[in-house]
Parts: structure tokens; sequence; C-alpha cells
């Protein structure tokens, strides 16, 4: 019998459960990593994965189960305790003081005697060179690329002495070369000794990168395996509990004419800069043109200047010739443009958190001219035909919308925006946030909008996504399009360069 060495394990969890009232968020898990492993961590929305993972960071702590470091039994009570046992979580979101260079954003928060910055340099230097990490120590964050912040997030934590990682969707935002330059980081890492924990939703992705994969759902550990010895197919069955078809539609049709043409478009975004510089594309009639670009490149500006939310510097939105621009709702309905909008805000701009499906399906429909009593019938009626068709998880109609999960927000506003039969919709990260069965299903319906002839402009961050649903793909980069491509005819890596800011020769938006 080959007796186990404990220490080559990084972390073990034994029974961890965790509760918030009534609900188990986990549920007596046992999960365990080693050194020099990389493992990725698949669930549903509302699996566990992120309570667990913050258990480990020391955002909360567990109420029951053991955890072990590096064959250790540890109580890890706030991040600093995780710090100290070198555990270090990169989050969606960076953490960065966007005025500060990069060396004064790793050594931020450390202790111990002041050190030179010559002598700063050399120790980021060293770890540099060791993990294979590309850093210019004097750049100051707002000049930064997201993968370059990325870069300074993972240095962060090595610096403290981190040896096990976990990282929040590392993916989520970085084109495909970017993707690629941190995973041969990442692979350094693990043949350094490094733990490294991988949450992310791109099933892909974790073929790719990963070692093994455990699966939660409703906050029980399903199954742990080898990458080597599953696919696709299977991991997202033992997330959902059946299978399911990993295969998007995307429908014919006829009759693309063009509905509204944009010239020209430039804004000034709020920090003062130009956000869009002289956008010109067409949105076309039973067609779903893609948008694709890196964060910050334009994507909301363009979604809110379309949408009548944001003044533009100058330019044109013209349907039937006309400059829809600076028109009122009522004024563009006039010109035979119904418009809905599903903005990336979800709560502070597309729906009234305190109220419930009801009053917010109201507003959408609502006229001053109605009279001094208001009928919420139809409103409520719709509401619980949405909660049925959309698979939405509430206690009622009533129920504020912001006691719901991110998904079912988005499924709310979603379903009441289709619901008011537009023929232009835009949406911005439709399905950010959503599990794999609620994505599928937000795909379906806008190919069901799709087919009944409507326009939609849809803002994505998967490449894999909007290379399968999308018609044709518009790339946006620094706020300028580089191309407008057939995505039958491109690849993620010629997407992925545009993104960067290659522009395509004779890539336009004619057909």
């Amino acid at each position: 019998m080959i007796e186990r060495n404990i220490e080559n394990y990084a972390i073990e969890l034994k029974g961890i459960s965790k509760k918030f009232g009534s609900v188990v968020a986990n549920n007596s898990i046992d999960l365990d990593i080693k050194y020099g492993e990389i493992l990725a961590l698949l669930g549903e929305n509302g699996s566990g994965k992120t309570t667990l993972m913050n258990m480990l960071s020391g955002i909360y702590y567990p109420d029951g189960g053991t955890i072990t470091v590096a064959g250790k039994d540890v109580t890890i009570s706030s991040p600093n305790d995780a710090i100290n046992l070198g555990i270090g979580m990169i989050h969606q979101h960076f953490k960065l003081v966007e005025a500060f260079n990069a060396v004064d954003n790793i050594v931020l928060g450390t202790k111990g005697k002041y050190q030179k910055p010559k002598v700063l340099k050399e120790k980021i230097s060293e770890i540099s060179n060791k993990f294979g990490l590309e850093i210019d120590s004097d750049k100051e964050v707002y000049n930064m690329s997201v993968s370059e912040k990325q870069t300074i997030e993972i240095m962060k934590v090595l610096y403290r002495g981190a040896k096990i990682l976990i990282l929040d969707e590392p993916t989520a935002v970085l084109t495909p070369q970017e993707t690629e330059k941190l995973f041969r980081i990442l692979r350094k890492m693990k043949e350094q000794g490094s733990a490294i924990i991988i949450i992310t939703h791109k099933l892909n992705e974790v073929m790719e990168i990963s070692d093994r994969v455990a699966i939660l759902r409703k906050g029980n550990l399903i199954d742990t395996v080898k990458t080597c010895c599953t696919d696709e197919n299977k991991l997202t069955e033992l997330m959902v509990g059946r299978p399911v078809s990993l295969k998007i539609k995307r429908p014919e049709t006829d009759n693309k004419k063009t509905i509204l043409k944009v010239v020209d478009l430039s804004v000034v975004g709020e920090d003062g800069r130009e956000a869009l510089k002289n956008i010109n594309f067409k949105l076309k009639r039973g067609e779903i043109l893609g948008v694709a670009g890196i964060a910050g490149s334009g994507q909301k500006e363009l979604c809110e200047s379309i949408a009548g939310l944001m003044k533009i510097k100058h330019g044109a939105v013209l349907c039937n010739k006309e400059n829809i621009i600076g028109k009122t709702p009522d004024e563009i309905i006039d010109l035979g443009i119904s418009m809905s909008f599903v903005p990336e805000d979800r709560l502070g701009m597309g729906l009234v958190s305190s109220m419930g499906m009801v009053e917010n399906v109201m507003l959408k429909s609502y006229k001053k001219n109605k009279g001094f009593f208001i009928d919420k019938n139809p409103a409520r009626k719709l509401s619980e035909q949405l909660v049925k068709k959309l698979e939405i998880v509430t206690r009622n109609v009533d129920m504020p919308v912001r006691m719901m999960s991110g998904g079912n927000v988005q499924k709310v506003l979603l379903g009441r925006e289709i619901e008011s039969n537009p023929n232009v919709l835009i949406t911005a990260y439709p399905v950010r946030g959503l599990d794999i069965n609620s994505s599928y299903l937000i795909y379906d319906l806008l190919n069901e909008q799709k087919q009944k002839g409507v326009a939609v402009l849809f803002i994505g961050e998967d490449l894999d996504v909007l290379l399968e649903i999308s018609d044709r793909i518009m790339v946006l980069c620094h706020g300028e399009v580089k191309g407008i491509v057939d995505a039958k005819n491109t690849t993620k890596e010629e997407i992925g360069l545009m993104m960067a800011g290659r522009s395509m020769e004779g890539a336009d938006d004619d057909e």
C-alpha cells in the first residue's frame, strides 16, 4: 500500500457547510487540490462555488467542517489569515488604484520596513522571471490593457507569498490571444509548484487548462473528475442533472432590410474622453449583429446613445432618413421604430429594485393619459406568464426584484423588453451571470425575435457564443470600429486581433 503524503496537498476540505438562514449554500463539501495542479470549479448559478471560495479566502467562515492547508488544520477568519497561509484570490473585478503605477499597486497594503524603489523592482523582477510575467514597473494602471491589469493582480498575490491561487472568471474580458498568454502563465506557475483553482463557465477553457474538474450543484459536490477522462457534454450533464445540447442555433431569415443606420457617431464618456469615434454601421431586420471588444471599448456608450440615454458629440442614427437622436420615445415610434433596451446595469438602469415584477412590467407600458386609476391585472398576468416561460425563481410576482438572484433579475428585464414587441432590440451582456440552462433559454429567445424580423444588437463577451449566434460581428477597440465581418466566415483569432487594435482590410457592414 502506497503511503499518502499529506504535504503534497495544498488544500483539503472536509465536510465544509455554510447556511444563510434556511438556504444551504454548501452541504458537507469534501474537496482537495495538490500543489502543481490546476482545478476547475464548475456549477450553475447558486450552486455554491463562490461561497466555497469565499471561505477559503477569509470572507466567510464555515458553519461546519475542517480546512487543511499543507497538511495542517487551519482556521481562516479573515482575508489576512488567508494571505498568511499563502492563499490569494484574483477577483473578476480588479482592485487596483488607477493613478498608481505597477510597483505601487503591487506593494500597497504590505507590511514591513521601508524598501527603496530599486530593491522593490528587483524583487518584482525576480518573481516576474520565475513565473513568466511581463510587467512594466513604472506604467500607471490607467494606461494598462485589461491583460496587463490582470497580470498586476496576479503579481500582487505572488509578492505576498501565495502558493495557492483562486481565479474568478479570469478570461471574461480577455481576447483569445490574452487568454492564451494567461494560460501560459498559469502553466508556468503550475510547473513551479503552485496550486490553482479556476472558477469559470467556459467549458472549452476548462478542457484546455485544468487537470481535474469539481462540479457543484445546489450546494452539493456532485463529482470530481479528471479532465482527460471527460468532455463538455458530460460536464454539462453533471452540472444540470440531465443532458443538455450545447449547440446554439443560427436560423436563416429573408429580407434583411436596414432599419437603422448609424453615421459618424461620436460620444464623450463620463470621464471626458471620447468613448466613441465616428462609428458607422447598419442594423438590419431579421439579423443578430454581435458586438465584440474588450471591456471599456465603447460598448456601454454605443447602447445608451442609440437608446437615447446619452448625449452625443456628433453623428446620427437614421430611420427612414430621419435622425432619431434627440427625439422622444413617442416620436421615434411614429417613425416606425419600437425599441427595447436591456442595459448592462440591470438594477441601476433597467429595473426599480424596490418594486416587484408587476410594477416593473408596468413601467414599460404605462401611459400618462390612462386616467386616474391604473389596472394592474394585465401586468400581473404577463408577470405570471414570464415566471413560467423563463423559469424565474421568485416567491411571488410582488417580491422586490432586488431580492432575486442576478440571473433571475436578468430574466425579468429581458422578458419585459421582449414582450413589448420591439422591432429593434439592444442587449448588453444578456447572459452575464446566468448558468448554462438559462443562457441557452436566452439564446433561443433572441433567435425567436430574429425570426420575427426584429433587428438585434447583441453586446457579448464570449467569442464562441458570438461566433455561433451572430450573423455579423462588429469589433470595437478604444471606441473605434476595427471591422464588421460575416460570423460564418471568420475565426476567433481574427476577432481577437481586431479586439487588440488591428483593422481588417475590406471588412465592412455591406452584404
